[in-house]
């Protein structure tokens, strides 16, 4: 497929965006900038604007073009405006932190437990000209408490409940993006952090892979 098929796709993919709710036009730009197909593997290359998930290796996903977008638009506040240093759990592929990269996020972390997504993560953000992110192999539930405090977290996989570490790394004022559930049940959660604790909102049903506890993977 030629370049200026791909650019038709993704203005195509932006559009369905903009007519399933999503309005933040940082998110929309970052989306119409960010190549999906560098991501993907060449088999799925013909989806890569579709609004689907899609298999990557290790038995993980790339999310949906909806999803990341409406996880990135969340990170919004009306008051403060995007945060300037995220942290960003499951790297995956590198497709979210690639959109976070072009909606100007000043500071990007990066966790991965798999070695081989982590490395090939690196290899296709470089691919789609993003080098800021700071990429770490390593378990995800403990967050970077180094480089704490995010005024946002944003987490691509799964856990059955908030980790501990992670809510006591996000900075005040600042706001959490997850999916929380099992693999029968998820939902899409906002968590918000104010000097008085913490405000939880429901908002959607989602599905994502489980985000594992502990052991980082070398395969």
């Amino acid at each position: 497929m030629n370049t200026d098929t791909y650019i038709i796709r993704r203005t195509r993919m932006v559009e369905r965006l903009k007519l399933s709710g999503i309005r933040n036009e940082t998110v929309l730009h970052a989306m119409n900038r960010v190549p999906r197909h560098l991501f993907i593997g060449y088999i799925f290359e013909n989806h890569a604007y579709d609004d689907l998930s899609l298999p990557l290796s290790a038995g993980q996903t790339i999310s949906q073009p909806y999803i990341v977008a409406r996880m990135s638009e969340l990170l919004y506040d009306p008051h403060t405006g995007f945060p300037q240093k995220v942290l960003e759990i499951g790297t995956g592929c590198g497709y979210q932190t690639a959109i976070l990269e072009n909606m100007g996020i000043g500071e990007i972390y990066s966790i991965e437990r798999i070695k081989k997504l982590h490395d090939t993560a690196r290899d296709n953000l470089h691919n789609s000209g993003c080098y800021r992110a700071k990429l770490i192999y390593g378990d995800g539930y403990a967050g970077l408490p180094t480089f704490a405090p995010f005024n946002g977290i944003i987490i691509t996989a799964a856990p059955p409940k908030i980790p501990v570490a992670l809510l006591q790394q996000l900075a005040i004022g600042g706001r959490m993006v997850l999916p929380l559930g099992d693999e029968q049940q998820q939902f899409l959660y906002l968590i918000e952090k104010s000097e008085h604790g913490f405000r939880e909102t429901c908002l959607e049903r989602v599905n994502f892979v489980p985000m594992l506890d502990g052991k980082t993977q070398i395969q």
